[in-house]
This record gives C-alpha cells, structure tokens and sequence, in this order.
C-alpha cells in the first residue's frame, strides 16, 4: 500500500502498547487514528470491517482501493454447508458467524477461538475444533487460501460490512492526495454498507452481515441481523440507483428495524 501512494510514502510504525479501549481492533484503529489527528501520519490504512460506522471528527475516507474477495470460507471437512459434519465443533468469535450458522445448521457447535490467522490454523490442527470460518481476503492476502475447502455464497452467509476492503483515511481536507488509488465500484458498496450498519445500530462485533453489489445498473443490498445462537433472524435486500448507496443503505436498515432487527440481535453473546 505505501507503494502504491507513491516513491515518497514513508511508513509510520503504530505504537502497540495503548491504553485499553472498547476492544483489541478498536483499540488498534484509534491508536492508528491518532497519528493522523496528531498529524505524526498524512494518511492511514484500514481493513475496512474494522473501521467503525461512526467517522471519527476531523477524519474521513480518502480513498477504497479494489476490492478482494469478500466472502467467507470454511476450513475443514465437507464441500459445502450441507456437507459439514454433524455436530461439528466451529472456531470462530465472530458473533456474525455463529448467528448465520446456527440458522443454516442448528446442530453446529460453536467454539470460542481468537488470535490470528496462524495461530488459529494452527489451533485447528491441534484439535481445538474441527473447522474454522476466517475471511477469504485474509486468507489470500496472507498466501494461506490453499487450506479453503469451498466458500459461502454471500446470499447464504453475509459477510461482514467492508470484508474484502480496505480503507485510506486521512484528515478532512487530505482526501485528494490518496483518491487516485481509489475504485469507485468498491467506494460505492461500502459507503452502502457502512450505512445499514449505522443505521441498524451495529458495530464491527454486532451479529449483523450487509453486501453490496453491482449488478448492471443496479445496486443490490443484501442483509442479515440475528441472535448469536441462530434462533431469532431478519434478513432482506434492496436495490436500487448505484448513485444514491447512503440512501439504499439506511432504507436497507430501516426496512430491517421495522422487521425487528433490533429484537433479532438483542441479547448475543459467545456463550450461546
């Protein structure tokens, strides 16, 4: 990424002891936030999933680069959600993913697996569980996307608002120093994402999926919010002007509140 802003980039080493906040990635995100608000950086990048909906004051989207694939993919025996293993025991703390599963396969059991894309294949090779869902761009970024046995179709399992993106934030104002490494089709989807997801109320950990995608000339949202142990769901799309993905995005999540959406979600946790 410093390449492609240009043979000047310098990179800014993020301090990686900071005071505890909200959560890890949060806490990751303010601390690279800071030094653009600090002005110790003049642009930031972000996996996009991670970045909340709210934009920090005095901070704003510079640029999307291209998206990479952004579904889900499951690592373990079976070529597809109906060819898992009954009863298999799922890696993941994503309550996103717990929620879609337990609906698709009620007899699922969810296990409580972090760190990062190594440490949790090499969990998974140690018998933690018998499967892990982790996110197709990771994986291909990382060179590890030879372990994926097949990939959820993003109708059957959203994936995460963002998943696949990255994000260039600067200073309002510094948008134009980074807008030429950014492809208006991916801007275009997240800036729908990130609007249902702010106007269902959610946040990066929230049981909430939302996809966007270009199909023609239409822009086609789809949803999900549930409760974590897959009893209680919403699920919907729109679709409509490419040009308007604000709007698309928040008549998405109002469409899904009047739903209830917000009773769907209400009461999630890693222990269900």
């Amino acid at each position: 990424m410093a390449e492609a802003l240009g043979p000047q980039a310098e990179l800014v080493e993020v301090d990686a002891d900071l005071p505890p906040e909200a959560g890890d990635k949060e806490r990751f995100t303010r601390g690279v936030e800071r030094l653009l608000l600090d002005g110790q950086a003049e642009a930031a990048v972000h996996s996009a999933k991670d970045l909340p909906g709210e934009m920090t004051a005095g901070l704003a989207i510079g640029a999307v680069p291209a998206r990479v694939d952004p579904r889900d993919a499951w690592i373990g025996p079976g070529g597809s959600i109906e060819e898992i293993p009954d009863g298999a025991r799922v890696g993941t703390a994503s309550l996103r993913r717990r929620a879609q599963l337990k609906a698709l396969r009620p007899d699922l059991q969810m296990v409580e697996l972090r760190g990062n894309v190594d440490t949790r294949l090499r969990k998974l090779e140690a018998g933690d569980a018998d499967g892990l869902v982790l996110a197709m761009a990771g994986l291909q970024r990382l060179g590890r996307d030879h372990v994926v046995s097949f990939a959820f179709d993003e109708e059957q399992m959203t994936p995460a608002a963002g998943q696949g993106c990255l994000v260039v934030q600067t200073r309002t104002g510094g948008e134009a120093q980074v807008e030429g490494i950014s492809d208006p089709n991916s801007l275009t989807r997240l800036t729908a994402e990130r609007a249902a997801v702010v106007g269902l109320g959610a946040d990066c950990s929230s049981p909430v999926g939302v996809h966007a995608r270009l199909e023609g000339n239409w822009l086609v949202i789809d949803a999900f919010a549930g409760r974590s142990d897959g009893s209680v769901w919403v699920r919907d799309r729109v679709e409509g002007d490419p040009a308007r993905p604000e709007s698309l995005g928040r008549e998405l999540a109002e469409r899904m509140l009047r739903a209830g959406a917000s009773e769907a979600m209400a009461g999630s946790t890693l222990s269900d």
